[in-house]
């Protein structure tokens, strides 16, 4: 009788192991995390437009108009692609995000291969994909266009190739780490902080002998050779990107501070998962077979506390809890496949509803954007980001309508975030909303007011004392209503009319107008 397409894997016992101390060999290859990948593009695509932006993808299409080798808080690459896309098809949601679901269908895929190289069979593969494609980091970052999409992949790329790279000894794979992070860095300097934990972990767990070999040595000089452009304008500006990670380890960005980012770690890529990974991490760095592998698990231990100590950001470190996920899976399918199956295999699908499928309700747009639960703002923040940017517009293109005429005519917005200054660049000029300004991060260098606008438009300023150092007079002239119930940054926040500049535009703003976050 033949066998099933899709079975589970059989634990291996002590006298299966391979001759030699060498790991397993890889799994069989199975169609079905090419079916669950391709699932999660399609889902990903069809609700790429049921909300609006993210204040992240406004300021990517801004800072599009403005290319440059680097800029104060990433690298040139998801601008570039912004302004790509927004030429093939302006205005397009669908467009804009379709690179970002694509990455995370290769992302699931990669999860998946990891598994496969571990000796994962078709069960652990396809339950190594599934356990990815329903994660939080990949929904959540497949969702947007977002540096972190290309983080992920990035991660996963040199994952992947370090996995093969200890299981065959081969050096050359060690060329494909340097492209990815190299490629990496030209969206973010986050790559670099796998690089110290890959090097770490084979300190700590070797093949020590790789950091002399000439192909890693060569990977290395990828690496830099490709970040280099990015490296150079960091270099040149006073390397501006510390601020803002310093701004992120205060607390002063979303996810961020020492206790969320710690708390992350158990909810990123589910609850169901966190035994999960937690057995894939031990496996790696005890299980006898997998000896080679262990500077994978040192890796993600050194990197983790890189991000707790610095102050980091959680979801940093999920491309690796992603591999732990990989091999965590296969212990957990051949932990199935043992004693008493049913009630093993059954409490595994009990998990399922519960831990895994409330990420898609929680992570994607599937609730109408007018009935939005506050509990879902509440998990997920940039859920509230992609809602009522056209109402803001309107907002402010009320109160400037209610200028008097010689006002009007040389009045400008002056935003508190990048997010307010993309709104008003994107949904303004139908609104006959004038040009709007900012002092957040690169958009500080996008341009300054002209000297003879003493009239603003100020929106994004939670305290006056903020706005009068800078004028004679503030007054309120009206709040932002993106007419739903949505706790975000922007909904109900005072937008202010300011006269009278006390100092010339550029005097104050690179000085004081500037800030990072």
């Amino acid at each position: 009788m033949s066998e099933p397409a899709i079975e589970i894997d059989r634990p291996q016992r002590p006298t299966q192991s391979p001759p030699s101390g060498r790991p397993p060999e890889p799994g069989v290859r199975t169609r079905g995390p090419w079916l669950v990948a391709a699932a999660t593009t399609v889902t990903l695509l069809l609700l790429a437009d049921r909300y609006g932006y993210h204040r992240d993808e406004l300021y990517f299409l801004l800072a599009g108009r403005h290319l440059d080798w680097g800029y104060v808080d990433q690298g040139p690459l998801v601008p570039v692609l912004a302004r790509l896309l927004d030429t093939i098809a302006p205005g397009n949601l669908v467009v804009l995000r379709t690179p970002s679901a694509v990455l995370a269908g290769g992302a699931v895929l990669l999860v998946a291969a990891i598994a496969r190289e571990l000796g994962a069979g078709r069960g652990g593969q396809l339950f190594a994909a599934m356990l990815a494609a329903l994660s939080g980091i990949v929904l959540a970052s497949g969702h947007l266009l977002s540096t972190t999409t290309v983080d992920l992949l990035v991660w996963l790329i040199a994952a992947w190739c370090a996995v093969r790279l200890l299981r065959t000894g081969d050096s050359r794979w060690a060329l494909g780490i340097g492209l990815a992070l190299g490629v990496g860095m030209l969206s973010k300097l986050l790559p670099a902080l796998l690089a110290v934990g890959l090097v770490a972990g084979v300190l700590i767990a070797g093949p020590r002998r790789l950091l002399r070999d000439r192909w890693v040595l060569a990977a290395a000089g990828i690496t830099v050779l490709l970040a280099a452009p990015n490296l150079i304008w960091q270099a040149t500006n006073g390397f501006p990107q510390l601020g803002v990670a310093g701004s992120i380890s205060d607390g002063d960005s979303s996810y961020s501070g020492r206790l969320e980012a710690f708390t992350l770690h158990f909810v990123i890529i589910s609850p169901y998962a966190v035994p999960i990974w937690i057995a894939g991490l031990v496996a790696l760095l005890r299980r006898p077979e997998w000896r080679a592998y262990r500077a994978v698990g040192w890796a993600w231990v050194v990197v983790v506390g890189i991000v707790l100590i610095a102050g980091g950001k959680g979801y940093y470190d999920a491309p690796l809890l992603l591999v732990l996920t990989a091999a965590g899976a296969l212990v957990t399918v051949a932990w199935a496949s043992r004693g008493s199956l049913w009630w093993r295999r059954g409490l595994l699908a009990l998990g399922v509803v519960p831990f895994l499928l409330p990420n898609v309700v929680l992570l994607l747009p599937v609730l109408p954007a007018d009935r939005l639960p506050g509990f879902v703002v509440d998990v997920n923040y940039d859920a509230g980001e992609t809602i009522g940017w056209p109402e803001f517009a309107d907002s402010l293109a009320a109160v400037h309508r209610g200028l008097p005429p010689q006002e009007r005519s040389r009045a400008v917005v002056l935003t508190g975030n990048y997010g307010e200054a993309g709104a008003v660049a994107r949904y303004g000029p139908t609104r006959g909303l004038p040009r709007a300004y900012s002092g957040h991060n690169s958009m500080v260098d996008f341009g300054r007011p002209p000297a003879d606008a003493d009239v603003v438009i100020a929106v994004g300023w939670e305290r006056p004392d903020q706005l009068t150092t800078w004028f004679e007079q503030c007054t309120l002239a009206g709040r932002v209503d993106q007419r739903v119930e949505v706790d975000n940054d922007e909904n109900g926040g005072p937008i202010h009319v300011c006269r009278g500049l006390r100092r010339p535009w550029a005097q104050i703003w690179d000085t004081e107008v500037r800030h990072t976050g």
